[in-house]
This record gives structure tokens, sequence and C-alpha cells, in this order.
């Protein structure tokens, strides 16, 4: 018979194979569980003061304390502590990790004594209309950089693409006679993406500036890059690379918002639903698992509360 280990960090590394080959989960999504936990296993050996922690180690009051630790835990780099939701998305992890050992039949602490704390989202960031306007006028419409950030500004905003989904984009990958490709969202899951005119237009001025044969759509114009990557990645965009454009741009355009790739999916969703888009379409364009996500655009974007105010608001003479 084999034995069954029960080495903390082997489990771990056991747990993240599963959720990559077993549950489809993205690199990504595999790669912050490896923090969260790894985060958890160093403060409990801290607590225990031990090497090494068992599973059947791990108890309400052990729960208990690494609760209080990551409270108080502070980055080293930015000296700065976690938020709520940060510390959330620790327990999830947790959570997943001790749902897995039971799985297994392995001792440990019962998943469900894993209560999340209340999170305050982030209030929502999106810009009007006029200010996405005021952002595709700053660029300058007569460089290959400037025609290649435009067309990404209009991918970002008509497709309301996530940063990684752009970046991911290939020439082939997108149809712009027809407006309308299909991407791999969160989860590996599959959406289609609707483009306007402009959004394909910009898109096609760019390509036609290009004389190479790679294949991402979005290359980086840096002088700087002095290896060859033979996967189809070699001068391939990066997120970051991404919301620097968007940073300056936003600047140049005298917007004072704080502006990234992911303020214009907002602006996506909330310009569809002004414009009077039902939630779950915008839900399944957007590619959200859960209607509540979508909802968090609700507010903003109500015509009924502007009708209500209008109508029964007192104006000052």
């Amino acid at each position: 018979m084999i034995a069954v280990q029960t080495d903390i960090n082997s489990l771990i590394d056991d747990f993240l194979e599963h959720l990559e080959v077993e549950r489809g989960r993205s690199q990504k999504t595999v790669e912050n569980y490896r923090l969260y936990l790894y985060r958890f296993y160093e403060i409990c050996t801290e607590i225990l003061d031990k090497d090494d922690i068992k599973p059947n180690e791990i108890d309400a009051e052990l729960l208990r304390k690494y609760r209080l630790k990551l409270n108080r835990y502070t980055n080293d780099v930015r000296n700065e502590g976690l938020s709520a939701l940060t510390q959330s998305y620790h327990l999830i992890a947790l959570r997943g990790f001790l749902k897995y050992l039971a799985r297994r039949e392995i001792k440990t602490l019962d998943p469900s004594l894993v209560d999340l704390p209340r999170a305050t989202r982030k209030q929502v960031t999106f810009l009007h209309y006029d200010e996405i306007e005021d952002l595709l006028n700053a660029i300058p419409a007569d460089t290959e950089s400037g025609l290649r950030d435009r067309a990404i500004i209009e991918l970002l905003f008509s497709g309301g693409l996530r940063v990684s989904e752009l970046i991911n984009l290939n020439r082939d990958s997108i149809n712009l006679d027809r407006r309308e490709f299909i991407v791999r969202g969160k989860g590996k899951k599959d959406r289609p993406i609707f483009i306007s005119e402009a959004a394909a237009n910009a898109t096609r001025d760019y390509l036609a500036t290009r004389s190479d044969s790679l294949p991402a759509l979005f290359l980086n114009n840096s002088r700087n890059l002095n290896t060859v990557d033979t996967s189809g990645n070699y001068r391939r965009l990066t997120p970051r690379s991404v919301q620097r454009i968007i940073e300056k741009y936003a600047k140049l355009a005298g917007i004072t918002k704080h502006v990234t790739p992911h303020t214009l999916r907002h602006s996506f969703a909330t310009d569809l639903l002004m414009n009077g888009a039902d939630l779950r379409s915008v839900q399944a364009m957007l590619g959200h698992a859960n209607i509540s996500t979508t909802q968090i655009y609700t507010h903003v974007t109500d015509p009924h509360l502007r009708e209500i105010h209008e109508k029964f608001h007192s104006e000052t003479s």
C-alpha cells in the first residue's frame, strides 16, 4: 500500500497540480494559489515554532491565529498590509486546499470552519464616451506605435476584453471583416467578441504598417529586445506595457481618473447598460460566470434613478 503523503509542502504541490490538470485552472490562478498557500505555510510554521506542520495540526485555534497574523501582515517591499479582499483570496485558497485533503481522506480541519471576511469591492471606475474620444484623440495617427495604441484602446473598449485576452491575440485570431472572433477567457471558457467598425479599421490600419511575419497581433516596438523567443511570443506586448500605454494617453488627454486596461472593460459594460442592454447579455459578453459580478455596474447605469431624481428633486432658484 502506498503511504499517504503528509508533508504539507508536498500536499500543496499536489493540490496545485490538481487545480491545473483536473480543474483546468489558469496558470495565473495556480500561481496565486501557490503564493497564498505558501504564505499560509510560512505563517503557521512561525506560529507553531516548527520547521514543518502536518495536516492534523491545522485546527480551529491555528486558523484563528493565522487569520490574526494575516490581518497584521505587512509587505516588506511596499510596507503595507493586505486588504480585506486579498485576505479573502488567501482563505478561499486555504478552504479549497482543505477540501482537497478531505477528499483524499487526510485528517485535517473541516473546510466549512473557514469563514470568509466581508470584503468591500473597489468602486467601479469607468470612462464616459466623450472621455474615450479624448483618450483616442491624444494618440498620434502618423506613427506605427500610435496606430497600434489606437487599435489597442479601440479593441479594449469595443470588445470588453481583459488585458490578458488582448495580448494573447494573434493576427489570425481576429476576423476584421466579420468583426467578431472567439477568445478563451477565465476558466478556459470560450466566448464571442464583437467589435465596432472603428475598432476593426484601427486594427487594419495598424497591421498595414507591419512588414514582419510574427504571429502576435500587438508587438512591442522597443529596440532593447535582444532575445529571440521561438514560441510565438517574441515581441508580444505584456500586460504591463499595455498599462503604461493607457496611462500615458490618459495623462495626455487630461483625464484625472486612474485609468487601466480594466477601466476600459468597465467602460464597455457601462456603455452597453446605459444604452439599454439587458444584464444577461452583458454578462455573456463579459464572460462572467455569475451574474452578481455583472451587477456591480447597475448602480451607475440605472436610468430609472435619473428619472426619479429629475421628477421629484427640488431645484434651487
